[in-house]
């Protein structure tokens, strides 16, 4: 495997996921692992592809609320509607934080907002707009397609595990049915193996089509996400990868296999466009020596960070 990974640096990062994949793909290795065991897990933004200076899916949703706010005057007049149209971010990058940080005092606002958004509409319909928007929008700081915001060294992994007969999911605290018209291009993950965050859903008979309700059926973040792992797949991974607080008990989980690699994107890179930062990752890195993850540094392991456009 000496060829692959090459957007990675020749650093032990690199030497860890060679070995990890290497020895649970090896018959007869103390460690192997039937290929009906070997699941991998990441987690989407700030993981596969950026998220600041806002995630994707709040790029979208200003599009909406903007719009809506157009439509009814009095929503802008409430947030996160009144940032949409001010183009004053600052109190949803608050509110992020602030639940990264264990406080949700504003979390019920931004999620009635996002069920708002695509309540009534048939999952055709709302797939459809998602599509618009990742055919047409630029990246907020880079002025690239987000198909060029990818990190090329995950996708890489991903390829790897592909190639050894890994079955790969995401389980993302973003919305599961936004990130799903873009997963297999993206990633060449299929739109069946996406688990994030789910609004409600109702089946109208009479239009024979499945439609948003306004309101959340879970949001898939922390705690979560080994819960709708273990619900959608069965399994217990033994690779996960993440990048903040929210992912500590998806991380842990997969340590619960008898070999696992934890693996924790620390954005540490100033220069070549992704932004160092660590605020909302802050528990996620005193958690990894303690619990033993292995830190990815995109500064020191990646040679690249994105694709050529």
């Amino acid at each position: 495997m000496s060829n692959t990974l090459p957007s990675w640096r020749d650093t032990p990062t690199r030497a860890a996921i060679l070995e990890f994949v290497s020895a649970v793909t090896t018959d007869g290795s103390p460690d192997f692992v039937p290929v009906d065991g070997r699941v991998a897990v990441f987690d989407n933004d700030g993981t596969l592809w950026t998220e600041k200076p806002m995630p994707t899916q709040l790029h979208y949703l200003l599009e909406q609320w903007k719009a809506a706010a157009a439509a009814d005057p009095a929503l802008a007049e409430k947030q996160p509607y009144r940032a949409a149209v001010t183009g004053d971010y600052a109190w949803l990058g608050a509110a992020i934080d602030k639940h990264y940080a264990g406080d949700d005092s504003d979390l019920g606002a931004l999620i009635a907002a996002v069920s708002a958004s695509s309540a009534g509409a048939s999952v055709e319909e709302y797939e459809a707009s998602v599509a618009a928007f990742y055919r047409d929008a630029r990246h907020l700081t880079l002025g690239s397609s987000y198909a060029h915001t990818v990190y090329q060294p995950m996708v890489e992994l991903i390829r790897l595990l592909d190639a050894h007969d890994f079955r790969t999911y995401i389980v993302s605290g973003g919305e599961r049915d936004f990130m799903r018209p873009m997963t297999y291009d993206y990633y060449g993950i299929p739109a069946q193996r996406v688990i994030g965050t789910a609004m409600g859903l109702e089946y109208d008979a009479d239009a024979n089509v499945v439609r948003y309700t306004p309101k959340l059926a879970f949001f898939d973040d922390g705690p979560e996400k080994p819960v709708r792992i273990w619900t959608r797949v069965g399994r217990r991974p033994i690779l996960a990868a993440g990048n903040s607080n929210g992912d500590i008990p998806m991380l842990r989980f997969a340590q619960g296999s008898s070999r696992s690699l934890a693996l924790l994107v620390h954005h540490d890179d100033d220069g070549r466009g992704d932004a160092p930062y660590d605020k909302g990752a802050e528990l996620a890195l005193d958690a990894a020596s303690v619990h033993g993850f292995t830190v990815v540094s995109v500064r020191d392991d990646w040679s690249e960070v994105f694709p050529p456009e």
